[in-house]
C-alpha cells in the first residue's frame, strides 16, 4: 500500500518513512503544505498522514482542499494541539482520524491499519480470497494452509491485489500503489513481479484454480475464475 506523509520536521519525516518502509509500505514524503497538497491531488494513495502545522498551507486546509477535490483517501492528521476544538476542526475539514504528538510508532501503525480496514469487507487484519489468506500484522501468507514466503515487494503487490480482488488493475494503478513515486520502475517491472507471485501463489497448487489472471490489454486480476 502507498502512503503520503506531509511533515515539515525532517527528522520525524525520515523516521516515519524508514519505519513504514520496514512495514512493507511504499512512502512518499513532502515537507510543506503546498507541495504536499500537489502530491495529494496528483497521485493516488491509500492513506495520507498530514501534520497540522506546516509551512504554507496548514494540515486542516490541505484536508479541506482534498475533500473539495472529491478525493476520499483516508487522512490521519498529526497534531501537537490537544484542545478539543482543534481536533474537531481537523475532523470537520475531512480528516478521518488524528494522532497527538508525541506518539508511539505502534499506535501510528494501528491507526493506519484501522483506516485501511474501513472500506474493506474482510476480517480485521486478514485478507482472504478463496483459499488464499494474507495477515497484515504477522505478514503470513498461506494457501490451502501452506505457508508462502514472499519478498517485501511481492507482499505489497499481493496485498494491493487482494484488497481489490475481482477488479482489473492496470499496470499504472499497480505501480502507483505499490512503488514509491521516485522508484526506478521499468516498463516490465509489474510483469516480472506478477510472474513472481504466480510462481508462489498459483503454480505450486496445481489442484486449485489459478487466482491471478491477465486481462489482455487492460491489466491483471486476482480472484476465482
Amino acid at each position: 500500500m502507498r502512503l503520503l506523509v506531509i511533515e515539515d520536521e525532517h527528522k520525524i519525516a525520515g523516521a516515519l518513512k524508514k519505519g513504514l518502509a520496514q512495514e512493507k509500505y511504499a512512502v512518499d514524503v513532502e515537507y510543506d503544505g503546498d507541495n504536499g497538497l500537489g502530491a495529494a491531488l496528483s497521485q493516488s494513495y491509500d492513506v495520507m498522514i498530514i501534520d497540522r502545522m506546516l509551512p504554507g498551507l496548514d494540515g486542516v486546509e490541505i484536508c479541506r482542499k482534498i475533500r473539495e477535490a472529491g478525493i476520499h483517501t483516508p487522512i490521519l492528521l498529526l497534531t501537537a494541539k490537544d484542545q478539543i476544538h482543534e481536533r474537531v476542526e481537523g475532523l470537520n475539514a475531512g480528516a478521518d482520524d488524528y494522532l497527538i504528538k508525541p506518539f508511539s510508532f505502534e499506535e501510528l501503525l494501528a491507526r493506519i491499519r484501522a483506516l485501511l480496514r474501513r472500506p474493506q469487507k474482510t476480517e480485521p487484519n486478514v485478507l482472504k480470497v478463496s483459499d488464499l489468506s494474507l495477515d497484515t500484522l504477522s505478514y503470513e501468507v498461506k494457501r490451502s494452509g501452506q505457508a508462502i514466503n514472499l519478498s517485501a515487494k511481492e507482499f505489497a503487490l499481493l496485498e494491493y491485489m487482494m484488497r481489490n480482488s475481482d477488479r482489473v488493475l492496470s499496470k499504472d494503478a499497480i505501480i502507483s500503489h505499490v512503488w514509491d513515486f521516485d522508484a526506478d520502475v521499468l516498463p516490465n517491472t509489474v510483469e516480472v513481479y506478477i510472474g513472481y507471485l504466480r510462481a508462489k501463489v498459483d503454480r505450486p497448487f496445481k489442484k486449485e484454480s489459478a487466482l491471478i489472471s491477465t486481462v489482455r490489454g487492460f491489466g491483471y486480476k486476482l480472484g476465482e475464475a
